[in-house]
């Protein structure tokens, strides 16, 4: 064993929009949680379309009961929430059906979620759904950008 040890350069990982529709900035986001960057930074999406696919290439590691939220951990430790709309737990599943499994691998553009947005869009406040970095402590994250296919990167270190 060397102590010279060649360190790897990180890779960022690119966090991709979940679902088609306008990017916003977390603040935007009309849950105080989410608003106030108690779950983590990141954007939120205004969806135009109920398909949501995987932001990451990663790991499934939470699918709530509800089927609300997917957590997703990518390979350099990142995890990554996907929580479609503001109070949607409280639907208990109804206009939500799961393509994952905890445990299952993702890539980036995979199918997470089928949102019945018709359905639901009357029983909420909001549909807007953040996508936030859970455990951002050790990691650096860019601004945001409103390209879809890249809208933050995340390094460790």
């Amino acid at each position: 064993m060397s102590i010279f040890r060649k360190r790897r350069k990180a890779t960022p990982l690119t966090i991709a929009a979940p679902v088609s529709g306008e990017i916003i900035d977390i603040a935007d986001v009309p849950d105080p949680v989410f608003a106030g960057k108690h779950m983590g930074p990141g954007f939120a999406v205004a969806p135009v379309s109920g398909d949501f696919t995987s932001p990451i290439d990663g790991l499934v590691m939470l699918v709530a009961p509800t089927l609300h939220a997917v957590s997703l951990r990518a390979d350099n430790g990142a995890e990554v929430l996907v929580h479609v709309g503001v109070d949607t737990v409280e639907l208990k599943g109804e206009g939500f059906t799961a393509h994952v499994n905890e445990g299952d691998r993702v890539r980036t553009g995979d199918p997470l979620l089928s949102v019945d947005l018709d359905s639901i869009r009357p029983r909420v406040p909001s549909l807007i759904s953040p996508v936030v970095v859970t455990n951002a402590a050790g990691f650096t994250i860019s601004e945001r950008s409103n390209d879809p296919a890249s809208v933050l990167s995340v390094t460790a270190g």
